[in-house]
């Protein structure tokens, strides 16, 4: 039965509603069969797993096209948004190291290098110095810890797709300073959208049954967290926040200002959950935005506007900010797991962490520096990370002094550079930077070593072409295109 064709043609909301339950019992049969080809060892998580599916489904079923009503969503109120400039400007209290001592971290570390052509985790990808995501986590927290004395933990959200590859290259840190734990997000079931029925006929997800399987997107770290057991030691061990973001945002570090205006408010009333959000700009159109929804903050998606309000949505003037997916959360709430729901993706269900905003009383938006921002999805931000843009200190990047203007420049790499292999190959060591505004490269490109490149540089090379920028070059406001090769004599 195809469920869209019935439902359109179910007129009543009374035959609608049988043709649900239909669906809810067909699921319900299915998932059962599945659970029935569980080992001992793995039938209570899969049981788990598979009720939160179910939950997931019954919504999905609910749902009627966009889930937001456009016409509710109004600007947040002027309060609900606070400049980080004025939080920073409480400075820190002398017990800032007990304040620390409260703070567990968090990194959502469940994706795969795949979009950049990359094997296992994305975090084992390396981005500075041979210094991979997850080396640079760690350098950073054990630079806090030991300045500070401290002991916050490093706590990794895997997928079944990371677990096992984290898990082994774990072992290198066991004489840092930083306790690291880690726990699994669910494992849900893709479904097949003509019947809406599981595609996977068994449990086991090696092999050709890895397509059967999604981790259901970031939103899933309340019920993950709290049914792995972890949360309740981390609280018995005197832990009251988070710090949560993704793994591959290279600006997220612990910010004890923010961390301090949380556990000292200053008009006594914490917050339970904090957003970062900065300002937008062009290259970020899509992000989320928060918005002021039935009296409460909201996080609003793109996928979640009716197609009439795209364009009013991506507004810059609008909507000024986006969610950076770096949060603060108290675990008192996680402890209490509300219907803790985000907004949904209709085929692969899933639901986004920040949606959770909604859920509480007592919310936040902290709008920080573009430079707590910095996330690596493609080889062009890798070229920025690598560049000399950046210094590297105690694992943190920060943007060099030497660069006159606080912006980062516009990079985009064509085709040929998608994969990280490829990137590596075609520069043969990266370009000096620092008084670039804005590179496009694309076709068979190649760089010397010790390039220069400055203001806006276009290289494009046709479709047989092959251009090799010499070791050397300087290059400053230019189009280069056509074909040009170097050849050693």
């Amino acid at each position: 039965m195809n469920f869209s064709k019935a439902m359109s043609q179910a007129g009543s909301s009374q035959f609608q509603e049988v043709i649900r339950q239909e669906l809810e019992y067909s699921m319900k049969v299915e998932l059962d069969k599945i659970l029935a080809t569980a080992h001992s060892n793995e039938i209570e998580h899969t049981k788990k797993d598979l009720e939160g599916f179910k939950k997931l489904f019954h919504r999905f079923l609910q749902e009627k096209g966009p889930s937001v009503d456009w016409g509710k969503i109004q600007r947040p109120p002027e309060d609900s948004i606070q400049p980080y400039e004025k939080i920073k400007a409480r400075g820190l209290p002398d017990n800032i190291a007990s304040v620390l001592n409260k703070l567990v971290v968090v990194k959502l570390n469940g994706g795969l290098g795949t979009s950049m052509g990359c094997k296992g985790p994305k975090s084992l990808i390396g981005v500075r110095n041979e210094n991979t995501f997850l080396d640079l986590t760690v350098q950073q927290i054990e630079h806090l810890n030991k300045s500070y004395n401290t002991d916050v933990p490093l706590v990794l959200m895997n997928s079944f797709n990371t677990d096992d590859d984290t898990k082994k290259i774990l072992q290198k840190y066991s004489h840092s300073r930083v306790k690291i734990y880690t726990f699994n997000q669910s494992r849900y079931p893709r479904i097949n959208k003509e019947t809406l029925l599981p595609i996977a006929k068994d449990v086991s997800y090696s092999g050709e049954n890895t397509e059967c399987w999604y981790p259901p997107g970031h939103g899933d770290i309340y019920a993950s967290f709290y049914n792995s057991g972890l949360l309740d030691n981390l609280i018995a061990e005197g832990k009251e926040y988070i710090f949560v973001s993704n793994i591959d945002n290279l600006g997220a570090t612990v910010d004890l200002y923010i961390l301090n205006h949380l556990m000292n408010p200053p008009n006594g009333k914490r917050c339970e959950f904090v957003m970062e959000v900065t300002n937008k700009t062009r290259a970020d159109v899509k992000g989320g935005t928060l918005t002021q929804y039935e009296n409460k903050l909201r996080l609003v998606e793109i996928a979640q506007v009716p197609k009439a309000h795209v364009d009013e949505f991506k507004s810059v003037s609008k909507f000024k900010i986006f969610n950076t997916n770096n949060l603060w959360i108290a675990l008192s709430i996680i402890v209490n797991p509300k219907t803790l729901d985000g907004g949904l993706n209709v085929i692969q269900l899933e639901t986004a962490v920040g949606a959770a905003i909604k859920s509480f009383e007592n919310s936040l938006g902290i709008n920080v520096p573009r430079s707590r921002f910095l996330p690596v999805k493609t080889t062009s931000d890798l070229l920025l990370v690598m560049s000399n843009l950046y210094s590297l200190n105690a694992g943190s990047l920060t943007m060099s002094e030497k660069r006159e203007f606080p912006t980062v420049p516009l990079v985009k790499l064509g085709s040929s550079f998608t994969k990280v292999q490829d990137y590596l190959r075609r520069f043969e060591s990266i370009p000096d930077m620092l008084e670039l505004d804005h590179l496009t490269v694309s076709g068979d490109v190649t760089f010397g070593k010790n390039v220069s490149l400055k203001g806006t540089v276009i290289i494009i090379a046709n479709h047989g072409d092959r251009i090799d920028i010499p070791a050397g070059a300087l290059l400053e406001n230019k189009i280069v295109s056509g074909n040009l090769r170097i050849l050693d004599h």
